[in-house]
């Protein structure tokens, strides 16, 4: 905290720990505002985080009983994704690889934020590298589909830059409710920030690749034949 104060003078310093460590750190707050270490103004705050745990509801453990290191976890979510990923296309190995570093760092850290913090959680390694359900590589999935269409629209000779005024009404119930999904942003945002809560940053980026992914069945985007609907269609 001294140092902290030194160096950078903050207004809230945020300590995120094992929750088990609460007493400690309410101790350690008491300290430092009798020892005057810190402006009575500037807000100690303890943020505590529960375990990720395995199928067995126990703390993640190696198959010899230590507790699992960071880069195995990696490792071990990296070959189930480079297995489906070979099950499922016709890809070279070193593609294979590479899409499979991508898709596991974003269904281990999605996997995590999408719980809220202080809860103990288990991390099912088939569940949290599903494509399809509340996981980090569904949301990939939902924005490679995003850009597959705007790339497309500019292949085309589409201009995207010019669509900055471009959004009519909806026309049909999934564009309607994904334009509610967009409209909820700042407020999410907000709220998340105050609470110190990623997990509902989560939460709202999954309902709004459901609402996306409504408008995509519902919508014939790219084929349709009203130029002025499309632009609106592209601009959403």
């Amino acid at each position: 905290i001294v140092e902290r104060e030194k160096l950078f003078k903050p207004n809230r310093i945020i300590y995120v720990v094992d929750k088990r460590q609460e007493m400690h750190f309410t101790q350690v707050f008491r300290v430092s505002r009798l020892a005057e270490l810190v402006p009575e103004d500037t807000k100690l705050q303890f943020l505590g985080f529960g375990t990720m745990n395995g199928k067995d509801g126990k703390p993640f453990k190696t198959r010899q009983g230590g507790v699992m290191r960071l880069e195995h976890l990696i490792r071990d979510i990296n070959d189930a994704v480079y297995d489906k990923i070979m099950a499922s296309r016709d890809e070279d190995e070193e593609t294979a690889r590479e899409n499979a570093k991508i898709i596991g760092l974003s269904a281990i850290k999605y996997g995590d934020l999408s719980n809220q913090a202080s809860k103990d959680y288990i991390f099912d390694i088939d569940r949290f590298t599903s494509f399809e359900g509340n996981t980090g590589p569904y949301i990939l999935y939902t924005i490679v589909r995003i850009k597959s269409i705007l790339s497309k629209y500019e292949a085309k000779g589409g201009d995207i830059s010019a669509l900055k005024d471009a959004i009519m009404p909806a026309v049909n119930a999934g564009q309607k409710n994904l334009m509610l999904s967009l409209a909820k942003f700042n407020a999410t945002i907000e709220s998340a920030y105050e609470e110190s809560a990623p997990h509902k940053i989560c939460a709202y980026i999954y309902e709004l690749a459901n609402a996306f992914n409504g408008f995509y069945h519902d919508t014939k985007i790219l084929s349709e034949e009203n130029e002025e609907l499309k632009k609106s269609y592209i601009s959403l």
